[in-house]
Order: structure tokens, then sequence, then C-alpha cells
């Protein structure tokens, strides 16, 4: 007969994954906590704007994505009972540091603005 786990006894991933969008939605990074991506999907017109431009895009939205997921990891490893000051020290960022910490990497958007290039 199994017996039913206590929370702190819930299996937490080795690495949790999340996934950030440019604003046209033509571009989607998927990384993890670490901010290493593990999967990068952008349409052919992104090719337009030259490789720099692509690759400083990839980089902001795989640092938007790991701060999505350490938020995440944050919200799982509490779950699971660990204390929050464990989880400060491991520099995982509350939900509300990381929506702070989101809208400044937003505010530093490195996409065009228009077709007519870069504001």
């Amino acid at each position: 007969m199994t017996q039913p786990q206590s929370p702190a006894a819930t299996e937490i991933p080795p690495v949790t994954v999340a996934a950030s969008s440019n604003r046209a939605g033509t571009l989607t990074v998927h990384a993890t906590d670490q901010g290493i991506p593990v999967q990068i999907r952008f349409e052919r017109g992104e090719y337009r704007y030259g490789a720099q431009a692509l690759a400083d895009e990839i980089l902001r939205l795989s640092k938007r994505s790991a701060l999505v997921a350490k938020s995440r990891r944050r919200e799982l490893l509490a779950e699971t009972g660990m204390p929050e000051e464990l989880l400060d020290r491991l520099g995982l960022p509350t939900r509300q540091a990381a929506v702070d910490e989101l809208d400044r990497l937003d505010d530093a958007d490195t996409g065009p603005a228009s077709w007519l290039g870069k504001a």
C-alpha cells in the first residue's frame, strides 16, 4: 500500500524552464533558470534586422526567461517548505521582484520599434 506524499516530498525538477517572446511574437526563447536557452523559435522575417539585432534580442529574451524560471523555482521550493531566508540566499527572486526586473528589461527592449528601424 502506498502512503500519500507530504508537500515536502514533492519532486522538484532539476531545472525550471520558462519562455519569453518579443512584442511582435515573432521570436520566442525558452531558457532555464540558469539562463541557458534550450529552444529558440523565430520567424524568417527576423533576419531583416541583421545578425547583431537578432543576437541581442535572443540574449534579452534569454535573460527574461531565466528570471521567470527563477521566480517559478522559488515558488516550487517554497511549496516544499524551504525557508524564505534560504530562497533569498539562493538568489531566487520573489514574484514582485521578478515583475519589477521584467519591467526594467522590457524598457531596455532592443527590438526594432517599427519597420523604419530602431527608435
